[in-house]
């Protein structure tokens, strides 16, 4: 096994990626597409539909519950000329709950685009809201690294929240490799179905494919759902532009879990049965608890934030999961906390093997990316395997593509 991820090549994770196979919509069904299955070294492929039965009875199965908010507004400069603000996440108050159900003023980390055109001042958007005029106030403040504290007021005809003005005001901010403007129709389905929490500025796609009936069918099979929050974040998107990962720069998420499904979590670890993770944004949360867990076991408390090499130290390599989720726990319960709320920067390659999670339904992700290492850390080598069957079978890749469920390669990985 690679021993530092610092020193993994990215061309190594590199493959063609032909502009015909990027599906730029979804399918009419959500469960209509493709689903590729690695299980031991084997593939297969079927509908997505058809994975319950892919599915021990026993499992965990965790999805995130976090909604995309209408993170992308459009204002227009008092010269006439547009400029665009894209919410990052929440400055004040901090919280996102917090922030997006908000009566008044807001600070927000933002993107802005055309910002030179910017000077100073306020600068406004009118929208009617049912038949009755809405002004969102936008003011810059200082800059942060390449974005930048913004503060949104609004006037409105009757009370309403920050969560409630953008929905009304914004468009869905689909991925920039879509190339193309949002439609009436990605309103909807680029939603989860179960998506619950404000907070994400791009869908956890994964989770696009599951529809009610699915999930029916998964509990009637013995399979146990759950769900995490992990507010996704613009960085999801950036690619690796190093020749080595060391000098990448990973992102960092906001997440959340309840007491609840820690406890879960820790019976499962206990009989030894499969954690199924839906998404890389779900599984990212998962390995970190791991990590959180183990410190809290080391240390007495779990830290504010893990950063981006933590998998990839010797540190915690002969700490158990099962342990360390219980360490979590334990100090939770102290505290007399309901959930573990935390920001993460963990970086998952191959250099490190997962420790909580068994199986990862994923979509096809963009070559040379942090996402697609993460598949390696799941699968090892076999990822080419993986991504040379799909492309040969016309799979559709990246957010509206098909699915796959990959189990973890031990082999591979250990």
């Amino acid at each position: 096994m690679i021993s530092d991820a610092r020193g993994l090549r990215i061309q190594d994770y590199d493959y063609d990626l032909p502009d015909e196979r990027i599906a730029r919509h979804p399918l009419p069904e959500r469960d209509g597409s493709r689903l590729l299955h690695y299980r031991e070294g084997q593939i297969t492929h079927g509908r997505f539909r058809d994975i319950p039965a892919l599915i021990p009875a026993g499992s965990l199965l965790i999805g995130n519950q976090t909604r995309v908010i209408h993170a992308r507004l459009l204002f227009t400069l008092p010269d006439g000329r547009p400029l665009e603000i894209f919410c990052l996440e929440p400055l004040d108050p901090v919280d996102y709950a917090l922030s997006l159900s908000s009566p008044g003023p807001v600070v927000w980390k933002c993107l802005v685009g055309g910002n030179r055109r910017w000077k100073s001042g306020e600068i406004s958007l009118r929208i009617d809201f049912p038949g009755q005029p809405l002004t969102l106030h936008a003011t810059r403040g200082r800059r942060r690294d390449n974005a930048f504290e913004i503060t949104f007021q609004w006037n409105a005809p009757r009370r309403m929240s920050f969560g409630e003005v953008i929905d009304a005001a914004g468009t869905i901010p689909l991925p920039p490799y879509l190339n193309r403007a949002a439609e009436s129709a990605d309103r909807h389905r680029y939603q989860t179905v179960f998506a619950r929490q404000e907070g994400s500025v791009a869908a956890p796609t994964a989770g696009l494919h599951f529809t009610p009936e699915v999930i029916d069918r998964l509990r009637e099979r013995g399979v146990n759902w759950e769900a995490l929050t992990l507010h996704v974040g613009a960085g999801t998107f950036k690619p690796v532009t190093s020749p080595t990962l060391g000098d990448h720069v990973m992102h960092r998420e906001y997440f959340s879990v309840s007491l609840p499904l820690l406890h879960q979590l820790r019976e499962q670890l206990g009989a030894g049965k499969p954690i199924v993770s839906i998404g890389t944004t779900s599984m990212r949360c998962l390995e970190s608890l791991f990590y959180f867990g183990a410190t809290t076991l080391e240390e007495g408390e779990p830290g504010e934030e893990l950063d981006q090499w933590v998998a990839s130290r010797d540190r915690f390599t002969r700490t158990d999961a099962g342990p360390a989720i219980s360490a979590l726990i334990h100090w939770m319960e102290e505290r007399r906390d309901s959930a573990f709320s935390r920001y993460t920067q963990l970086l998952l390659t191959p250099a490190a093997r997962p420790r909580l999670v068994d199986g990862l339904i994923t979509n096809f992700h963009q070559p040379r990316s942090t996402l697609l290492l993460l598949v390696a850390a799941m699968v090892g080598d076999d990822w080419r395997r993986v991504y040379d069957y799909a492309l040969a079978n016309d799979f559709r890749f990246l957010s509206y593509g098909d699915s796959s469920l990959l189990w973890r390669n031990r082999t591979g990985t250990e």
